[in-house]
């Protein structure tokens, strides 16, 4: 059932991300007619192309951890006894929950801090910036946990995509 969750969440921030990236071809596509086309840039395009790559690479950022996809030393994993490379993949995953939980947390509190401003191009807060950041920390938070129940159910978590 969790990992039903965790694989659904996966693919909405899959789906997010390529709906994002349209956004941001746009946007950005938009900018440049304006600015040679029409010979007047238009000033939200910009901070939305910034504000879209947010969160592009935030769900994509989570989606990497549920589907292992981030940096690790698996060639010294694979060098290792058994009781040591899944000791050590617990920690690696333990660690990278912690990271997501601090991740989460300390974005959260950057959101509520500026919420009250204003961007200058666009009629949003300024905390719209961290929520995608936060977003992909619980995200972490909870693939992490799914891998260390995957991890002591001597098993792998499946991947998003397929």
């Amino acid at each position: 059932m969790y990992t039903r969750l965790c694989r659904a969440l996966a693919r909405a921030c899959m789906w997010l991300g390529i709906a994002g990236l349209v956004a941001l071809i746009c946007a950005v596509s938009w900018q440049v007619f304006g600015r040679y086309v029409l010979n007047n840039t238009p000033t939200w395009a910009e901070s939305l192309a910034l504000l879209l790559v947010l969160y592009v690479t935030m769900f994509g950022v989570a989606v990497g951890v549920r589907d292992a996809g981030h940096i690790g030393l698996e060639s010294f994993l694979v060098l290792a006894p058994e009781g040591v490379r899944i000791k050590m993949e617990f920690l690696i995953h333990a660690l990278v929950l912690v990271f997501g939980a601090a991740m989460a947390w300390n974005c959260a509190s950057l959101a509520q801090s500026v919420w009250d401003y204003r961007l200058p191009t666009l009629p949003l807060s300024e905390g719209w910036k961290y929520v995608p950041a936060t977003i992909a920390g619980v995200l972490i938070v909870m693939f992490s946990v799914e891998h260390i129940i995957a991890l002591a159910q001597g098993r792998e978590v499946e991947a998003s995509w397929s």
